[in-house]
C-alpha cells in the first residue's frame, strides 16, 4: 500500500510491538466508551493493520463502517483509495476525489489523487492536483518532482525543468530531484545537460542504477566507456535491491551490445530478466481468440453508423520497438498534426465496459448491447481527452503500441480514424523488445521463447483485423522507411489526408519533448544499423527463432 498518510495520522503506521506478523482481530468498539471521533480513529488504525496483514476485505469493511455514519470522512475515503491502488484504479480515483472534496486543504489527498490520475494517463487532471498540493504545502520537494514528472510525460518537459531546479535549490539531497531533472532534459534533447545531472546523481549516490542505465541509453558506444567498469563494480555490491540489479544488468548489456560483444551482452540481459514474472501465454491466446470471435464481420455490420465521424484521431500501433516512435515523429512534424505519445485512455474506456468482473463475457455483453448514443458518448470522451493535448490540430496521434489489440473498438468508435500498423522483421523486433526493461504488463518479453509465441499471437490478431477491415489499415515496414525515407514519409502523410510538408523529412529537428524508450534515437536521422542485426547473435537466440516458426525473418 501507499504509506503516505496525513502527518497527524503517522502514529497509526508505527509497527506495533510484539510478533512481527500479528493477525489483528476486528474489535467490537463500544461507542458509549469512546467518542465517535475516537471510535473512528481506532477503526481506521485497525484497518491499516488489517491491510498490512493482507486482510484487504476486512480492512475495507472497517472503512465502510466509518463511512456508513459519516460518508464524507476524508481519511476513511483516503484509506479506501489507497487500498484500491493497483487493484481498481478507477475506484481509487473516486475515493480520492471524495476525500479531496471533503478536505480540500489537505495536500496529501491532492497528491494521492494526482498520482493516481498520472498512473492512468490523465495528465491534465494529475497536473491540476499536483499544482494544488504545491500551493498548499510550499517547498514540498516530492510534490514539485512529481509535478515535474507529470509535465514531462505530458509532453511539456520545458515546464518540468524549472520545477526540478527549484526542488534542487530546496533539497539537493532528495533522491527524486537529479534523475527527474535529467529525464526531463533527455526528453527535450538536451543530452549533455542530462549527462551532467546523471553523473551528479551517481556522485551523490542517488538512484545510482537508474543513473547508469540512463547514461548508457543516450549514447552509442564504439569503445568501452569508463562507466562500464563502474557498472560491473556496482553489481558486486551485496546490498543491492532487485530493481537496481536489473537496471545495472540492462546497462551492461546495452554497452556490450553496442560494442558487438554479443555473447556477453546476452548474458547480462538474461540476468536482468530473472526476476520477471511468468507470462500467461495460454490466457493471452484465449484473449486473442475472444477478440477475433467478438469482432466478427456480422457484428461489425450490425454496428455500422456507430461512433463519431471525427477524423482527428490517428492510431499508430504494432509491437513495441517496431518503429512506432519514428512513425509518430514523422507524422507529428507536419504543422497540422500533433504527437500525443502513448495514451492509456482507450484502454481505460475498455476496462469501464467490464467494470464488475473485467471478464471477457462482461466485455462482450457491453459491446454487443452498446447503443449508438453510448458509442458516440465514448468517442466524445476520447476526443475530449486528446484535445487537452492539442486543441487545434487536424490530426492527433496516439502511439500506444498495444492498441493493436483494440482495433475493433477503435473502428466501432471512430470509423474514419486513421490506423497505421508498424511492422518490422520479426526477429529484430523481438530482440529489440528483449533488450529493454519493460513494465510487468509486458512480461512476455522476459523470455525469448515466450516472446516468439507472443509475436505469433499479435500477428494472428493483425491478420484478423485486415480481414474484417480490408484496406483500412496502413502497414508501414521499418525496413522500407529506412531504405526510402521520403517515399514512405509521403505515404504516411497521404494516409493522414494532409498535404505534404518537407518538415516531415527532418523529424529529428522537431522541438518539444519525447517520452519513449526511443528518446535518443528519434533525435537522430534515420539509420540502418538496426536492420538484420539479429544475424550476429547465432545460437543464443535459437529459442526465439524456434518459437517464431514460419514468421522468423518475415
Amino acid at each position: 500500500m501507499n504509506n503516505r498518510l496525513p502527518p497527524a495520522w503517522s502514529r497509526h503506521l508505527k509497527t506495533p510491538s510484539g510478533p512481527k506478523n500479528p493477525q489483528p482481530k476486528i474489535a467490537q468498539l463500544k461507542a458509549s466508551s469512546l467518542s465517535q471521533a475516537q471510535a473512528d480513529d481506532a477503526l481506521l488504525r485497525q484497518a491499516v493493520e488489517l491491510h498490512r496483514a493482507n486482510r484487504l476485505l476486512d480492512a475495507e469493511a472497517l472503512c465502510q463502517r466509518v463511512l456508513a455514519h459519516n460518508p464524507r470522512h476524508p481519511l476513511a475515503l483516503y484509506l479506501l483509495g489507497t487500498f484500491a491502488l493497483g487493484l481498481d484504479d478507477e475506484m481509487a480515483i473516486r475515493c480520492f476525489e471524495r476525500a479531496v472534496e471533503a478536505a480540500p486543504q489537505n495536500p496529501n489527498y491532492h497528491m494521492a489523487l494526482g498520482e493516481t490520475y498520472l498512473k492512468v494517463g490523465e495528465h491534465a487532471d494529475a497536473i491540476r492536483h499536483f499544482e494544488r498540493a504545491c500551493g498548499l504545502k510550499a517547498d514540498w520537494v516530492e510534490a514539485l518532482c512529481t509535478l515535474g514528472r507529470a509535465y514531462t510525460e505530458f509532453g511539456k518537459a520545458d515546464m518540468a525543468v524549472p520545477l526540478y531546479e527549484k526542488a534542487l535549490r530546496i533539497n539537493g539531497g532528495h533522491p527524486l530531484v537529479r534523475m527527474g531533472l535529467a529525464n526531463a532534459l533527455v526528453s527535450l534533447g538536451r543530452m549533455d545537460d542530462a549527462t551532467g545531472y546523471m553523473n551528479e546523481a551517481i556522485s551523490h549516490r542517488q538512484d545510482v542504477a537508474a543513473a547508469y542505465n540512463g547514461l548508457v541509453s543516450i549514447r552509442k558506444f564504439t569503445e568501452e566507456p569508463a562507466e562500464f567498469k563502474s557498472i560491473l563494480a556496482e553489481l558486486k555490491n551485496p546490498a543491492l535491491d532487485a530493481k537496481s540489479i536489473q537496471q545495472l544488468h540492462y546497462a551492461a548489456g546495452k554497452v556490450l551490445n553496442d560494442l558487438r560483444r554479443y555473447d556477453e551482452a546476452m548474458d547480462h540481459f538474461g540476468q536482468a530478466k530473472r526476476s520477471a514474472r511468468r507470462f500467461d501465454m495460454e490466457g493471452y491466446r484465449r484473449s486473442v481468440d475472444f477478440m477475433i470471435e467478438l469482432f466478427s464481420p456480422q457484428m461489425l455490420a450490425a454496428k455500422a453508423g456507430y461512433g463519431s465521424s471525427s477524423e482527428v484521431p490517428v492510431f499508430v500501433l504494432g509491437m513495441p520497438r517496431s518503429g512506432t516512435t519514428l512513425t509518430e515523429q514523422i507524422c507529428a512534424s507536419h504543422p497540422d498534426a500533433y504527437g500525443a505519445g502513448e495514451l492509456t485512455k482507450l484502454r481505460r474506456i475498455t476496462n469501464r465496459l467490464a467494470p464488475k468482473t473485467r471478464s471477457p463475457e462482461e466485455l462482450r455483453g457491453s459491446i454487443l448491447n452498446m447503443t449508438v448514443d453510448q458509442s458516440k458518448s465514448l468517442a466524445e470522451e476520447y476526443l475530449t481527452h486528446i484535445r487537452q493535448k492539442s486543441p487545434e490540430a487536424s490530426r492527433i496521434v496516439d502511439k500506444l503500441p498495444h492498441n493493436f489489440e483494440l482495433i475493433g473498438l477503435i473502428r466501432l468508435l471512430f470509423p474514419k480514424a486513421r490506423i497505421i500498423h508498424c511492422r518490422r522483421d520479426a526477429i529484430d523486433n523481438c530482440l529489440s523488445c528483449y533488450f529493454l526493461s519493460f513494465n510487468e504488463d509486458n512480461s512476455y518479453a522476459a523470455d525469448l521463447h515466450t516472446l516468439g509465441l507472443y509475436y505469433r499471437e499479435y500477428h494472428r490478431l493483425m491478420r484478423h483485423w485486415d480481414t474484417v477491415f480490408p484496406g483500412q489499415i496502413l502497414h508501414s515496414r521499418y525496413e522500407d522507411m529506412v531504405s526510402d525515407q521520403e517515399g514512405q514519409s509521403r505515404r504516411l502523410i497521404d494516409h493522414l489526408g494532409l498535404p505534404w510538408d518537407d518538415a516531415c523529412l527532418r523529424f529529428f529537428d522537431k522541438g518539444g519533448s519525447v517520452n519513449t524508450f526511443s528518446r535518443w534515437q528519434v533525435r537522430q536521422p534515420i539509420y540502418t544499423s538496426s536492420v538484420n542485426r539479429w544475424k550476429a547473435y547465432g545460437s543464443a537466440i535459437q529459442p526465439l527463432v524456434d518459437a517464431l516458426g514460419d514468421l522468423a525473418g518475415v
